[in-house]
């Protein structure tokens, strides 16, 4: 029998609590679960959600699997990575996740590239940037706008 395999890019984040981490996705991205598997002493070796139409996976910490050192953005001081969701309505999607406990990184603004814009960390140090496109914009004016800057 054959497994059918189709090719993605699936973003798998390490977080301090990972059953909480699905509780915050479901509240501020409208996550749907599509899976969890626990160790013995509670923690996730493995989850998974839907957000946006696309698979997250996730994990509890387990510094014991990398010479005691933790692997979270915390343990890190932050997070070199933006998880982008690109929405229809991102003003409501941006409250939305503010108002399950998101961070602001970047208040929602109008962008020159042609985006209404804006970034938040999640509690678990993950940071999370939500567009929706409102114009657009050629690669010219583009080039224009960032020569501008600043």
């Amino acid at each position: 029998m054959a497994i059918d395999i189709t090719p993605a890019v699936i973003p798998h984040l390490c977080v301090d609590d990972a059953a909480a981490a699905i509780d915050f996705y479901v509240k501020a991205f409208g996550a749907t679960e599509l899976g969890r598997v626990p160790q013995a002493d509670g923690r996730l070796i493995h989850a998974a959600v839907q957000i946006n139409g696309s698979t997250v996976m996730l994990n509890d910490d387990f510094p014991e699997f990398d010479n005691g050192k933790s692997q979270t953005p915390k343990a890190f001081g932050g997070t070199p990575v933006t998880i982008h969701l690109t929405v229809t309505d991102v003003d409501a999607k941006f409250a939305q996740a503010v108002a399950a406990g998101a961070e602001v990184v970047m208040p929602l603004d109008d962008q020159f590239w042609g985006d209404r814009y804006g970034m938040v960390r999640d509690p678990f140090g993950h940071q999370w940037s939500l567009g929706q496109p409102v114009r657009e914009v050629s690669m010219e004016e583009i080039a224009t706008a960032m020569q501008n800057q600043g």
